[in-house]
């Protein structure tokens, strides 16, 4: 049951037509999608792709025919793909037309910051964006505040395997030491979730409109902190998951008020995006996916880019800032599982073994693995030519050195 006084906002914001569709959308079950990722192809088909639908503003989304079960699938851990609502992949569509103009004169690399990350899904979509428009020229940071949703961060960058994207956990305020530092900035903000109502019950328990006018104040606070981190000429992308006006256009006019800022946002024709005074807008019912809003402004004025060396960084003690290849233990070399998965790991530097899928969800699940005709010492595990990560091979049994904290909990044979 939706909160008494949803629909009649839901009407000022959206319309009665798009209201109508919503109200019938919400009965039905979510749908569900990836995104591929374009530098981890695996060898051979993923048979969860049958019959999939491409999403009209993502060339790597994919909306599935049905859900699979992902925790038991060896190439969702093998960041071939991420599982990312179609209508949340919009911002990163937004921020993917901004880039062209952003690329800095002196050649430096470019700055961009997500800055309410977790749990990592547009962050790993403009890692792709960036490394598909730049190369390696790019420095992505990926902030989330709340510690716990910035480890899962951590985790789910790790396993997209970008050397290039740095993870913090800092209030956004923390940005404005970093004047003029980024060239773009993506602020998907905490909201009311109308958007989320039909996953989420807590979502649909919480609304209220008291908690809309808390969320439109506390976005603005956000904004106002980050703020001065963009450069002149910069453009920030700013996102929700919710209709109401006063948490997205009103926002948007709240800042080309405040800050002096070029509303910029693409107005590239899809079927059942609405269009918005500022934005776009996704509503269930209107497109396969939740609800979503995604706009742009451009900063006119302001200081100009930075010349702080990405070192500066640092400064925010980083939970994860590239990756290291491992560490020596006496006198063996132990490799970090996360080099496996990155994208800079040189394929052939440690010896490695094919294995089928039954052995996959067994490493993965961090079982004792016997491997009798695979090399001795350190080996790569690959499934479907993807690496999965690394055992070591002493002949009647491997030592499994894949992550505790990311190991299969559920029953491999069972799925319980």
């Amino acid at each position: 049951m939706l909160p008494d006084g949803f629909i009649a906002s839901l009407v000022e914001s959206v319309g009665r037509a798009a209201a109508d569709r919503f109200e019938s959308a919400v009965l039905c079950a979510p749908s569900v999608s990836v995104r591929l990722n374009p530098f981890k192809t695996p060898s051979v088909p993923d048979p969860i792709l049958d019959g999939a639908a491409c999403v009209p503003w993502n060339s790597d989304g994919r909306i599935l025919s049905q859900r699979p079960l992902f925790t038991l699938e060896p190439l969702f851990h093998a960041g071939a793909y991420y599982v990312q609502d179609s209508s949340a992949m919009f911002p990163g569509w937004v921020a993917r037309r901004m880039l062209d103009g952003l690329a800095p004169a002196d050649g430096r690399p470019v700055r961009v910051l997500d800055l309410c990350a977790a749990p990592g899904g547009k962050t790993t979509d403009l890692a792709a964006s960036l490394r598909t428009r730049f190369g390696d020229g790019f420095l992505l940071v990926a902030n989330e505040v709340m510690r716990s949703r910035a480890a899962v961060l951590s985790d789910n960058v790790a396993v997209w395997g970008d050397p290039n994207v740095t993870v913090t956990s800092v209030d956004p305020k923390a940005f404005a030491a970093f004047e003029g530092f980024f060239d773009l900035i993506v602020a998907d903000v905490p909201c009311s979730g109308e958007g989320m109502f039909r996953k989420e019950e807590k979502a649909v328990a919480d609304w209220s409109p008291q908690t809309v006018d808390l969320c439109a104040a506390r976005q603005k606070r956000i904004l106002s902190d980050v703020w001065p981190a963009l450069r002149e000429g910069g453009v920030l992308v700013y996102s929700t998951c919710t209709f109401s006006r006063a948490e997205n256009d009103d926002n948007l006019a709240w800042m080309k008020a405040s800050f002096g800022v070029e509303p910029c946002t693409p107005s590239d024709p899809f079927e059942g995006v609405l269009d918005t005074a500022f934005g776009r807008l996704l509503v269930p019912g209107s497109v396969p996916g939740e609800g979503q809003y995604a706009a742009a402004v451009r900063r006119l004025a302001g200081p100009a880019a930075s010349r702080k060396p990405v070192s500066e960084v640092q400064r925010l003690r980083p939970l994860r800032s590239g990756v290291r290849k491992g560490v020596w233990k006496g006198r063996d070399f132990v490799p970090d599982p996360d080099w496996a998965l990155s994208l800079s790991y040189g394929r052939g530097e440690w010896p490695e073994w094919e294995v089928d899928r039954e052995t996959a969800l067994r490493f993965l699940h961090k079982d004792a693995l016997v491997l009798p005709d695979a090399p001795r010492g350190v080996v790569l595990l690959t499934y479907a030519s993807l690496p999965l990560g690394f055992v070591k091979n002493i002949g009647s049994r491997c030592n499994n050195l894949h992550p505790a904290g990311r190991r299969i909990m559920m029953d491999i044979n069972t799925g319980l």
